[in-house]
Parts: C-alpha cells; sequence; structure tokens
C-alpha cells in the first residue's frame, strides 16, 4: 500500500469562520467537504479541524474557502 501524499492543512492565523459566515459561523469549507473530514468539532464560530488521515486530497474545501486559510499539505 501506498503511503498518501497530501492533505488539506487549516492555518488557524488566518481561518475564521464568523467573517466567512457571520450569521450562522458555519465554515463554508466544511460544507463543500463531500468526504466530512473537515468539521467544526468545538461548534459554530469556531475553526474546523481536518481529519488528515481520512483526508482525500479532493481540494473541495481548498476551493470553497473564503478566506484562502486552507491548504495541501505535501509529504515527500
Amino acid at each position: 500500500m501506498q503511503p498518501k501524499k497530501e492533505f488539506a492543512l487549516v492555518d488557524y492565523e488566518i481561518c475564521n469562520p464568523s467573517m466567512c459566515n457571520p450569521d450562522e459561523g458555519i465554515c463554508v469549507a466544511t460544507k463543500a467537504c463531500e468526504h466530512k473530514v473537515i468539521k467544526q468539532i468545538d461548534g459554530v464560530f469556531e475553526p474546523p479541524i481536518v481529519f488528515q488521515d481520512m483526508c482525500m486530497g479532493c481540494w473541495d474545501c481548498i476551493e470553497a474557502c473564503l478566506l484562502e486559510a486552507i491548504q495541501m499539505k505535501h509529504i515527500n
């Protein structure tokens, strides 16, 4: 089995769900993830967490993030 090469990573210095969705505080990237591996487990208005071991590297969350706070981490 080949090891995973990339996964999504949240930059917590940039991430701010209240700026993306001031009324509800729901991160738009969490809604965009079809695999449900990025979640706001601490509640609304809190930054999401990526379950990196389950991330498929599909880029849906990266494309959805309005603040560009999610990047793809590449592993050599």
